[in-house]
């Protein structure tokens, strides 16, 4: 077998993508990108090691978060250059063939799912829509301490009223969040939810609560922006964040193939 096999990025039509627009494009182990076209379709492919790809060194790769978040900025950072040209169909990441002719022979064999899809986002990109809870984790100073309370009933007071800041800052979030579908109704095409994010992924302070994507038409994009950040707007212990436009991530799966929210491409946005 060759020690090269094909990353592939994403699916697009190969008249979208100007001449010249690839030649400073790398990817994936900083290969250059190129594309493989059957017919209409085409898809952005890199040469990536193939001991780097089976099975086994996937599996291992996909538990090294650093491995996982440079192949994840490579692979994101293709498909938002090729998606500022044309629509673009991303791919999972970490999506490999033995050779360009095998990615020919995808194409072709799913020539009619991959239009539909490509047709359906066309003239759309995505936003992403998170609400965190900013409620303080303790009082600044314990109610009851000012008016003499032994130390023991003020914590139990600071504990009720932490308690109680929290409460409202999520039934605020609560809110936030009918106020966003509400939106999303009115101007995007499409709404996926996903998990809310932890850890290294969650951006910023506070507990994200709501990490939604919406598929917005470019005409709606900037009334879904602006009212969509608005959503927080009076709510105490409530920060909405948008983030995009991104290429449609979160509605690429082909017609009966649903995409898992344990895709870890689903994090590159």
């Amino acid at each position: 077998m060759d020690d090269r096999v094909s990353y592939a990025y994403a699916v697009l039509r190969g008249d979208g993508v100007p001449d010249g627009a690839l030649e400073a494009l790398t990817g994936v182990a900083r290969a250059p990108v190129r594309l493989v076209t059957s017919g209409p379709l085409a898809a952005a492919v890199s040469p990536v090691p193939a001991a780097d790809f089976d099975e086994d060194a996937l599996r291992r790769h996909l538990e090294d978060l650093d491995w996982l978040e440079a192949v994840a900025r490579a692979h994101h950072t293709v498909i938002e250059a090729l998606s500022a040209h044309t629509t673009v169909l991303p791919l999972r990441l970490a999506t490999v063939y033995l050779d360009d002719e095998r990615v020919r022979q995808v194409l072709r064999e799913d020539d009619a799912a991959f239009t539909e899809v490509l047709e359906r986002l066309a003239g759309h990109l995505e936003w992403g829509v998170k609400i965190y809870v900013d409620a303080p984790a303790t009082a600044a100073e314990p109610p009851g301490a000012a008016e003499g309370l032994s130390p023991g009933r003020a914590y139990l007071r600071a504990r009720s009223a932490q308690r109680h800041t929290r409460d409202q800052a999520y039934r605020a979030a609560e809110e936030a969040a009918a106020r966003v579908e509400a939106i999303g109704r009115e101007l995007a095409a499409a709404h996926a939810r996903h998990r809310a994010q932890q850890g290294r992924l969650a951006a910023g302070a506070g507990e994200n609560v709501l990490n939604d994507a919406f598929l917005v038409a470019h005409g709606q994009a900037e009334a879904f922006r602006s009212r969509a950040l608005a959503a927080g707007a009076g709510l105490p212990g409530v920060r909405v964040d948008v983030t995009g436009p991104w290429a449609p991530y979160s509605f690429a799966a082909l017609p009966g193939r649903a995409r898992s929210e344990e895709d870890p491409a689903d994090a590159a946005p």
